[in-house]
């Protein structure tokens, strides 16, 4: 066999090999729950169980991965500064538990120990870090593990996080594959399934630590979904950056408000459910075959006792806005994580969560696309279609206005074939009768989705 062919096919197997490997660790967008939203910097083992134990209750509805958000090798979660803050590393200047936070972490055994926990419950888990290598690595020279190199070997001592300067960013070279190479293969002993990394997405886009990371898990032999952090990742990345990791994010953190007042124009933290719909729309053709564009967390329920961003309190979406914010989420096919504080888990946020047909949408649709331009008397409407199983039909009718919407139009006005349609409401339940067109009324920020099957011509 030519030379050229042997090398043509190597290609080839490699790039199938890539793309079974992604659809083996996220076949469908993860769900679970992520500490952020409630905990900010400052969960510990005791409470994060008790989230992880509730978790476990809503397994059976698809959420399964339970995420330490940053700071969990903090000593002193609560310094005002980054820097006397306290950070827990082995011997290789590696992140590690803090043990006066997490004290299963004792003997050397980092999070194996929680982890095990976490999988004895039929849940995954995960944890997140900021790219980079932590400042007193480098300062203290120490070796990384596993190879002939030092950590000023690896650091680039002119990159740091804009919004986190605690560590150094790592070189394109031999050592900054090896760092990393050390550090998955530490995560995945512990039994890592999920790993977030921040400040890698956009702000700034850091492709050559995603390609470090991507290939030290690969080498770590153990199927981790990486979620890249955070966004807007510009549209031009979409090719590479589904290469390598199984979710991104495609907007900044979205926090529990429907729209938020920024100072600068430039600046877009935090965004809020509006905002939503203005960056899903352009990558909806790139969900799939394992991965996902992620529009961040929900950020339901109670938010306490820390949450990330502002004072403790109960989510300020209204029920309708919750509605609208799932739902779309759902019909783009992101991944699904809650931001709530399990343990204060209200009835309306479980019944949200529990609702296993639209879950059904997010896990297991295909076609999903905005329709793209709605008739100008709709103008404060958006609406998304997708197809299920057995010729199902799904769509969703979005009002962003800031007053209820008395809604007629025809199917075809909304994306769908023209003809008869019957199915249900899938938040109320509510049977929607064979019909030519569609009648509703929706209220100020809020939604409806159907499940509609078109009726056979007579």
């Amino acid at each position: 066999m030519h030379h050229t062919m042997r090398a043509a096919l190597l290609i080839f197997s490699l790039a199938l090999s890539g793309t079974l490997a992604a659809q083996e660790v996220s076949p469908a967008p993860p769900m679970g729950w992520n500490s952020w939203d409630s905990y900010g910097l400052t969960i510990d083992e005791a409470d994060f169980k008790a989230n992880a134990s509730v978790l476990a209750g809503l397994r059976a509805h698809g959420w399964t991965y339970a995420v330490i958000d940053q700071g969990w090798y903090m000593r002193r979660p609560f310094g005002n500064t980054l820097q006397n803050r306290d950070y827990a590393l082995d011997a290789h200047g590696l992140l590690v538990p803090a043990l006066n936070r997490f004290p299963s972490a004792a003997d050397g055994q980092g999070f194996k120990p929680l982890a095990d926990w976490v999988h004895a419950q039929g849940l995954k888990f995960g944890i997140h870090i900021v790219r980079g290598m932590p400042k007193q690595t480098v300062a203290d020279q120490l070796p990384i593990a596993g190879s002939a190199f030092h950590a000023s070997d690896a650091a680039d001592t002119a990159d740091t996080c804009p919004w986190d300067d605690s560590n150094y960013g790592v070189r394109d070279n031999a050592a900054g594959q090896a760092y990393y190479d050390s550090m998955l293969a530490l995560y995945a002993g512990w039994g890592v399934d999920f790993l977030k990394v921040d400040c890698i997405a956009d702000h700034p886009y850091k492709i050559s630590e995603i390609r470090q990371i991507a290939s030290a898990i690969r080498k770590a032999g153990r199927p981790i979904v990486l979620s890249l952090s955070p966004g807007p990742t510009q549209l031009a990345h979409a090719a590479e950056i589904r290469q390598y990791g199984q979710m991104w994010r495609i907007s900044n953190d979205v926090w529990d408000g429907w729209s938020f007042t920024h100072k600068r124009p430039q600046d877009d933290f935090p965004m809020g459910v509006r905002d939503v719909f203005e960056r899903l729309p352009a990558w909806a053709g790139h969900a799939g075959d394992g991965r996902w564009p992620d529009a961040d967390m929900l950020p339901f329920g109670m938010l306490a006792p820390h949450p990330g961003w502002g004072e403790a309190r109960r989510s300020r979406l209204s029920l309708d806005e919750q509605r609208t914010l799932l739902g779309l989420l759902a019909m783009a096919r992101s991944p699904l994580i809650l931001g709530a504080n399990l343990t204060r888990l209200d009835e309306a946020t479980r019944a949200l969560l529990t609702n296993k047909d639209v879950i059904a949408i997010d896990q297991d649709s295909h076609g999903n696309r905005p329709v793209e331009p709605l008739p100008a008397r709709l103008q404060s409407l958006r609406a998304w279609v997708a197809e299920g199983r057995d010729g199902e039909r799904y769509l969703a009718v979005f009002n962003l206005g800031e007053r209820p919407f008395a809604l007629h139009a025809d199917w075809h006005e909304l994306g769908l074939e023209p003809g008869r349609y019957e199915g249900r409401e899938l938040w109320s339940g509510r049977r929607a009768d064979a019909a030519g067109k569609l009648d509703i009324e929706l209220p100020a920020h809020g939604s409806a989705l159907f499940a509609l099957r078109r009726l056979r011509r007579d």
